[in-house]
Formats: structure tokens, C-alpha cells, sequence
């Protein structure tokens, strides 16, 4: 089953929109993705938990309004810790990620273009190996469909609230920081 033109459209004009978000931000460069893996820029996780708290606060919002559900997918964890190593690795090695790899390229980057063919390598890899490695990962540690509120009884609000003051209190260290080294 194919997706209509307009979802087509809405995905690319999303996606072009997340690219120069990502060159805004100046994450799609080498360094400041290396510097936040040597733990002394900051900027990558500023962003990422910015946009994990907006999203999960209209996310919820959107739940709470009826204008969408929850779907939860089981939570795999062989194929959770497999992802994550595979992840790991190539933005270690890489110094991108997948997202900040296409931006990159777009901004010209020829060491990106290169993280790129292989992105395209690993996944043509992963559809040819798909049936036994969901098998296998599927198998490992399998918790079913749960959630973070399931495993701790908090609910769902909750965690978006303790989101909120990680973000406030990231940008909060961040800038203390700023100033003492302006100093």
C-alpha cells in the first residue's frame, strides 16, 4: 500500500525542514557532534532534549485532545541494544548521526557523503537480513508492550513534567558555565 502525495509531500517539506534546523543549530558539523562525544559541547544534547520535551508535550496534548492515541510497540530489548551498539558505532567512527549525516551532505561535506553510502550499504545489509535478525532480537529480553509510566507507576504527564526540569536545568548549567568561562 502506497501513502498519498500530499503525506509524500508533508514528509519531504518535514524532512527539509528538520535539515536546516540541524544546520541552524550548527549540529551537522563534525566537531560539535565530536565535542558533545568527548563531553565538552554541549549543543547536540541542548537540542535533542528540546525537541524530546516539545514533542512529547504535543504529543500528549494531542492525546489529551483526541486527535490521536497510543500505540505502543513491544519493547525488544535484543533489538533495542543491538540498534544502539550499531548506532553507537557508526556515529562514534563517523562522528554523525543519521539525521546530521544528510544535512552535512547537503552543506557539501565530503566526509559525510561517505557516512552516507554506508548508511545506504547498512540498510540494504539490514532488508536482506531482516526476517533472521527480527527472529533473533525479537527473541532477547522481549517486555512486551510496556512503557516508562507502566515500569514506574508514574503516568505519562509526569514524565513530561521531569522532562521539562531536564531541559530547564540543562540550559541552566549550560549557561552558568558560559558566563564562568567568559570570565
Amino acid at each position: 500500500m502506497f501513502d498519498s502525495p500530499l503525506r509524500l509531500a508533508l514528509g519531504l517539506v518535514t524532512g527539509i525542514a528538520f535539515g536546516v534546523l540541524l544546520q541552524k543549530g550548527r549540529v551537522a558539523k563534525h566537531g560539535v557532534i565530536v565535542g558533545q562525544l568527548v563531553l565538552r559541547d554541549w549543543t547536540v544534547l541542548k537540542i535533542m532534549l528540546t525537541a524530546i520535551a516539545v514533542g512529547a508535550i504535543g504529543f500528549w496534548a494531542l492525546v489529551l485532545a483526541g486527535a490521536t492515541s497510543v500505540e505502543v510497540k513491544p519493547a525488544a530489548m535484543g533489538g533495542v541494544l543491538l540498534g544502539a551498539l550499531l548506532f553507537g558505532a557508526g556515529l562514534a567512527i563517523l562522528g554523525y548521526c543519521p539525521g546530521t549525516t544528510v544535512a552535512a551532505v547537503g552543506e557539501g561535506r565530503r566526509d559525510a557523503v561517505a557516512g552516507l553510502l554506508g548508511m545506504f550499504t547498512g540498510a540494504f545489509a539490514f532488508v536482506l537480513g531482516y526476517p533472521s535478525l527480527d527472529r533473533a532480537a525479537s527473541s532477547v529480553a522481549d517486555w512486551g508492550e510496556v512503557t516508562l509510566p507502566d515500569l514506574t507507576a508514574l503516568g505519562p504527564l509526569a514524565w513530561v513534567a521531569g522532562l521539562g526540569v531536564i531541559v530547564i536545568a540543562a540550559y541552566a548549567v549550560s549557561r552558568r558555565r558560559r558566563l564562568r568561562s567568559a570570565h
